[in-house]
Parts: structure tokens; C-alpha cells; sequence
């Protein structure tokens, strides 16, 4: 199953970069055995303006036809880490091809996307910095792979 991390905004050279780079490496490694992988990286700018709405037209074309997926938003369901990698491995055998995890600018989501969303998932109710949450999905995923796979990396 293909992954897609489709966000706004530009990931530019530094900390964030180096560490979702570090965790989708690890992940690239780690999910292929398990039938997980490649993960896509997909960045959009609405340089007009056109806030929320225009930016879910952007994601929405970048997501491949019939992919299933993830809204990350404050607002949806919290998973623990075993609880995630279950859900996507829910979605890998239930045939899914492409999984697209959608991360919104800085005024969130567009409703109507998040409402079409498989899955609505919140890291915690604080509101976080895309940049950031980019990197938390990057190592939650690697972890994912750890999990699935039955190493001690994630230790309950």
C-alpha cells in the first residue's frame, strides 16, 4: 500500500526536514517486508489566498483516485500508537491501494474535507504547528512499521 502525506506548506532544509526524512527513510525500510510503502511526500501553496477552501482543492488533486484517507485535525478521534498501526494495516488488507494522510495550513482543514476524510485524526487536543506534525506522523508511522513488525522499538 502506497502512502501519501499531503501537506500545506513547504518543508524547507533544517531540523523538521532532517528529522521526516530520518523517520521516512526508517520507514521505507521497515514497511516495505510488511507491505507498507513507498510514502509520497506532496506539498501545496495556495499563493492566492483563497484560505481553507482553495487549499482543499489543491490536496484534493494531488490525492491519487480512489485513495483512502486520514484528516489530521485537532478535532478528530486520538489512537494510540498500537491502535494506529492496527487502522493502517486494517486499511493494507482490506486492499487499499493508496492511503493519503491530509494535513491542513495554518487555519486547519477545510470542513467539507475533513468531513469526507476515511479517518479524522488528532494528535491531542492542543493545536499543533504543521511543521511539527508533519514530523509526529513521520515518526508515528516508522513506529507503525515497529509495531506491526513485533520489534521492542515501541514498548508499551
Amino acid at each position: 500500500m502506497r502512502l501519501h502525506l499531503c501537506a500545506v506548506g513547504r518543508l524547507r532544509a533544517g531540523p523538521e526536514r532532517a528529522l521526516v526524512d530520518d523517520y521516512l527513510r526508517r520507514f521505507g525500510r521497515a514497511g516495505r517486508p510488511l507491505g507498507l510503502g513507498p510514502v509520497h511526500e506532496h506539498e501545496v501553496e495556495d499563493r492566492a489566498g483563497g484560505g481553507p477552501a482553495a487549499e482543499a482543492a489543491l490536496l484534493r488533486r494531488i490525492l491519487p483516485v480512489g485513495a483512502a484517507t486520514v484528516a489530521l485535525d485537532e478535532r478528530g478521534q486520538t489512537l494510540t500508537s498500537p491502535g494506529f498501526a492496527a487502522r493502517i494495516a486494517r486499511f493494507r488488507d482490506d486492499g487499499t491501494a493508496d492511503l493519503g494522510f491530509l494535513i491542513g495550513g495554518a487555519d486547519g482543514l477545510d470542513p467539507a474535507l475533513r468531513e469526507g476524510a476515511d479517518v479524522v485524526l488528532s494528535f491531542g487536543p492542543m493545536v499543533w504547528p504543521h511543521l511539527l506534525v508533519r514530523a509526529m506522523l513521520a515518526e508515528q508511522l516508522y513506529r507503525a512499521t515497529q509495531i506491526l513488525a513485533g520489534t521492542p522499538y515501541h514498548r508499551v
